[in-house]
């Protein structure tokens, strides 16, 4: 399946922004509208930090085991999913690019390495819901960043 990549600009900085998702307890904030019941593991941060949730999509459920499992500071988080008792395999990746303007733009795509008959099958109507969902994380990422820098800065 082709991966789905969805991107906002925001006003911090790349070193801003990763520091804030380097840190597996902050996405919970913005992606509990679909990944909901958080159990971590591993480190706080960095490669080896992961979590086991509960993901609610398209009418369905299931625990996905996320792992962080490369960190290049301050640009890039390559995340790996796995779920579906194994017959969803998949990575999830966020760049981090400074805008010449200042701030940075956050771009986030996941990419299916194996993915279940079905959703095979329905590829398109998947795809749309991921970009849905994660439209919204998007957004709600943003509004995280802004709150949380503003809480470390003053």
């Amino acid at each position: 399946m082709r991966s789905v990549t969805v991107s906002i600009d925001v006003p911090q900085t790349p070193e801003q922004v990763y520091d804030f998702l380097d840190v597996m307890a902050h996405h919970e904030a913005f992606t509990d509208h679909y990944l909901t019941n958080w159990r971590y593991s591993g480190p706080g941060r960095g490669v080896g930090s992961g979590a086991t949730v509960t993901a609610a999509l398209g009418g369905t459920k299931s625990d996905v085991t996320i792992e962080v499992v490369e960190a290049e500071p301050p640009r890039r988080i390559v995340e790996r999913n796995i779920s579906a008792a194994g017959r969803r395999r998949a990575h999830g990746t966020y760049d981090i690019e400074p805008l010449p303007t200042g701030g940075s733009r956050v771009s986030f795509t996941y990419a299916w390495v194996r993915a279940p008959l079905i959703e095979r099958l329905l590829a398109p109507a998947v795809r749309a819901t991921m970009r849905r969902a994660n439209r919204t994380v998007m957004r709600r990422l943003a509004a995280e960043l802004a709150r949380h820098v503003a809480t470390t800065e003053s």
